[in-house]
């Protein structure tokens, strides 16, 4: 694996006539993942709302016109029969999303037992609860965490168009803090905020340059009505990614990071079938299931398996990671 890209080669792959690339895409999907095999993901809104960030695209944040309630957070029961719910319908892999800038220490508890309990199903785990200091990245990492979700979210430079809240940099230490205690790494980030392809590049490169997070999910903004990139793209052009570009984005990632899962996350509702077909050919091994992101709206489990069918894909097993090797 290369962590050395530069942001000229990354442009040139972009730049590629398209069916090549999605021949040099699918090519090394298939030397480092199973053909044919996408992983089935739920994720779950465990604390909805409230949350003091700006983050331009998030109907949950404080600053936001959404009339989206604030929730506590869930217990503990409750979760893990929203769990026990996923597995029935075949996700391999239960998500945990709480709004916060960064959890309480008074909150830990009920979260390491979400995560024991989620793992005793034999689900993959992941959380995403903002930011994490190294000693609450140890605490979910002792609890049997597999991944922990903090996104980019954009390019080094765009960052700060879309969130004043926290620094570029800030995401980068909670990073930091997730893969030295051993917990693997998700994140990626969000395309078809107004961003330019120079945007994409710088987004892909910074995560192809930092050692590789074992998981990458690529999300289309679904623009939320209240939320300032929502009513910003309302009614515009740039309001929707260019499905062409989308798989490109895609096909970049998988080339950048060969053995990373290419999550394909949201935004999948407003997708055709085509562009959801072609991302998977690009490289994606890894879809949100269910009716419901967080807050957006999602395809829906039935949906999906008959997108699967139709493409002669099959979910791929349940395998809980093993954890890094935590920094001494």
């Amino acid at each position: 694996m290369r962590c050395d890209w530069t942001r000229e080669e990354i442009a040139a792959l972009f730049d590629l006539p398209f069916n090549d690339l999605m021949f040099e895409a699918q090519s090394i999907h298939r030397a480092n993942f199973p053909r044919n095999e996408v992983q089935l993901s739920t994720l779950l809104s465990i604390k909805t709302g409230g949350c003091p960030e700006d983050c331009g695209y998030c109907s949950q944040s404080t600053e936001a016109e959404s009339g989206l309630k604030a929730t506590k957070l869930m217990d503990v029961q409750a979760v893990l029969q929203a769990a026990a719910q996923a597995k029935d319908h075949g996700s391999g892999r239960f998500c945990m999303g709480a709004a916060w800038r960064n959890p309480k220490e008074r909150d830990m508890p009920k979260l390491i037992e979400m995560v024991k309990g989620v793992r005793q199903m034999g689900m993959e785990t992941c959380m995403t609860l903002g930011m994490l200091s190294a000693g609450q990245a140890k605490q979910l990492a002792d609890a049997g965490l597999d991944y922990y979700n903090h996104n980019i979210d954009t390019s080094p430079e765009n960052y700060a168009n879309v969130i004043t809240t926290r620094t570029f940099e800030d995401r980068i230490e909670t990073l930091e803090n997730v893969r030295s205690a051993g917990i693997n790494v998700c994140c990626g980030g969000i395309v078809g905020m107004g961003e330019t392809r120079s945007d994409r590049i710088g987004f892909l490169h910074a995560l192809a340059t930092m050692p590789h997070p074992e998981s990458v999910p690529i999300n289309a903004l679904v623009p939320v009505e209240g939320t300032v990139l929502g009513d910003m793209l309302k009614d515009t052009p740039l309001a929707k990614i260019d499905e062409v570009e989308f798989v490109r984005t895609v096909a970049v990632a998988r080339i950048v990071m060969p053995q990373s899962m290419v999550r394909l996350s949201a935004g999948r509702e407003s997708m055709s079938e085509a562009c959801q077909a072609l991302c998977f050919m690009a490289g994606a091994n890894s879809i949100f299931t269910g009716d419901k992101l967080l807050t957006a709206a999602n395809a829906g489990d039935d949906k999906d398996s008959a997108l699967l069918g139709k493409l002669g894909l099959t979910p791929m097993m349940a395998q809980p990671h093993g954890h890094l090797e935590a920094a001494e």
